[in-house]
């Protein structure tokens, strides 16, 4: 979590906007609840307040849970009851998940207890501002979650941590939870009718990581438009393909977009602009040049899908049961994650396309009878050095891991809940799996990146002034063409330069067109 100068964030009984979940997650925004959420809260708990008073069984209320919804539970017994949830259902395994994973979990879950749909009393909601605000992050395993009555496992770690008990980490920092909620004064939760159910059903988890999945490939699908662009003038191609005439006779948004980029990226560029008036004898550039704009904006239209699926989940109220406008206590399947599972999956798809075509213009430039004129390998002294070999082996790894990561987790489904829960989204996995794809998205297109910027050097004609822009922020951290050197250290600095979006804000720069 990096912690910057950023507004509060108003938690409401409307939806969050997906910045307000990045700014809480990934950068510490405080978070604040609205008057209105408080007293939408208060409406709603005297509703589940009466019916725990009378002796009418209701689900969550005053029963057990799955398939035990049938058994009816003692007045005396039912804060027991849901601490026991909460307890049992805490059962993670694996690697800790990421801090702004958490993070937005936790603040998704505060989102739709303030709607006043769960029943819940207002102190509990305040008990998980109190842990944002605090820098309070529960230990989350990786595995546990089906994606079915929501993230069952990841969301009773956070109740299991605003009642004091388990493991969390503060500023990095693991300890006991009750140690960390004693030294910020926060007061732990004792549970009472419903609350245990209502913090653990909901798709939080799998909708943070969306929400922050859309963060990063907004920024890296232009960076994929910046990079093909480099490639094209590295390789001397041609930009007449990108033509706004020629993008708009098949009228997809993203396709026009990404031309677009590829277009301003290229301005100017003396070697296009000699490719034009030389008389160069190839016909057609390759298609991982000239069908870029087709691929990337096929990216961004699953992208824009995704985010319009992420907007109606995030206005949803996922709970079971929830307290209905005209204060019905009813059961439903709202928490089945399949809308957001699909999604994820999809967007695994798109990775895995991008950073295939993005591998393939990296080959091309280190092949000597396809990189019009260049060394082979870009390599300084050929055959005693190796120049980028290996690092398109390196791609190509990433490329054959990301294409296992397309493999939809949303087409699986085990029973569990003594087949009460007899078909599950498996949305969490596709979620998971989605993050390490676009890991290996931002190593791929950083390998093009410096690539073709060697490539640019060792051809030795110019660049565009945006490329040139570009090229000079990498050559602050990875130095231009030479004898072979330790490569990895430029790698991983092209990588952090792709993923803090340095080379994206040099694109962006001084009046640039590009998006």
């Amino acid at each position: 979590m990096t912690t910057t100068a950023t507004q509060p964030v108003t938690v409401d009984v409307g939806a969050l906007a997906p910045d307000d979940v990045v700014a809480v997650a990934r950068h510490g925004a405080r978070v604040e609840l609205a008057p209105t959420a408080l007293a939408a809260m208060a409406e709603s708990r005297a509703v589940i307040e009466a019916l725990a008073d009378g002796t009418v069984p209701h689900y969550g209320v005053s029963t057990g849970f799955g398939a035990l919804a049938t058994k009816q539970i003692p007045f005396d017994r039912r804060a027991q009851l849901q601490a026991s949830l909460v307890r049992s259902h805490a059962a993670s395994s694996g690697p800790a998940v990421e801090d702004e994973v958490v993070r937005a979990l936790l603040l998704l879950r505060l989102s739709t207890l303030a709607t006043g749909r769960t029943g819940v009393r207002p102190e509990v909601a305040q008990t998980y501002a109190d842990l944002l605000n605090a820098g309070i992050t529960p230990v989350i395993g990786e595995y546990g979650s089906l994606g079915c009555s929501g993230d069952l496992a990841p969301l009773a770690h956070c109740a299991l941590a605003a009642m004091g008990e388990g493991d969390v980490r503060v500023q990095g920092v693991p300890m006991p939870a009750a140690e960390a909620l004693a030294a910020a004064g926060i007061e732990p939760l004792v549970l009472r009718e419903k609350e245990g159910l209502a913090l653990i059903n909901g798709t939080d988890g799998m909708l943070g990581m969306l929400v922050l999945a859309l963060d990063d490939l907004g920024a890296l699908l232009s960076t994929a438009d910046l990079a093909a662009a480099m490639s094209v003038e590295g390789l001397a191609g041609t930009d007449t393909v990108f033509a706004a005439d020629l993008q708009a006779l098949r009228p997809h948004p993203g396709q026009a977009r990404s031309a677009a980029n590829m277009r301003a990226a290229l301005d100017g560029s003396p070697v296009i602009a000699a490719h034009r008036s030389s008389g160069f004898t190839r016909v057609q550039d390759a298609y991982s040049l000239r069908c870029a704009p087709q691929v990337h904006g096929a990216a961004r239209d699953t992208v824009d899908h995704a985010a319009l699926v992420a907007s109606r989940e995030l206005a949803s109220a996922v709970d079971n049961p929830v307290v209905t406008l005209d204060g019905r206590v009813e059961s439903n399947g709202n928490f089945h994650g399949a809308p957001v599972g699909y999604v994820l999956d999809f967007l695994a798809i798109a990775v895995a396309d991008v950073a295939s075509m993005s591998e393939r213009r990296t080959d091309r430039f280190l092949d000597a009878t396809r990189n019009g004129g260049l060394p082979p390998f870009l390599a300084n002294d050929p055959g005693v050095d190796s120049g980028h070999m290996i690092a398109q082996y390196t791609q190509a790894g990433i490329v054959s891991e990301l294409k296992r990561l397309a493999v939809p987790a949303s087409v699986d489904s085990i029973p569990t809940s003594a087949m009460q829960e007899d078909h599950v989204s498996m949305g969490w996995g596709a979620a998971r799996k989605l993050r390490r794809a676009i890991d290996g998205l931002t190593r791929v297109l950083a390998i093009e990146v410096l690539t073709a910027a060697r490539a640019a050097d060792m051809r030795g004609a110019g660049t565009a002034a945006l490329t040139g822009a570009v090229r000079a922020v990498l050559r602050e951290r990875a130095a231009g063409p030479g004898d072979d050197r330790w490569l990895a250290p430029e790698i991983a600095a092209a990588v952090e330069l792709v993923a803090d979006r340095s080379l994206l804000a040099a694109a962006r720069g001084g009046g640039s067109d590009f998006a």
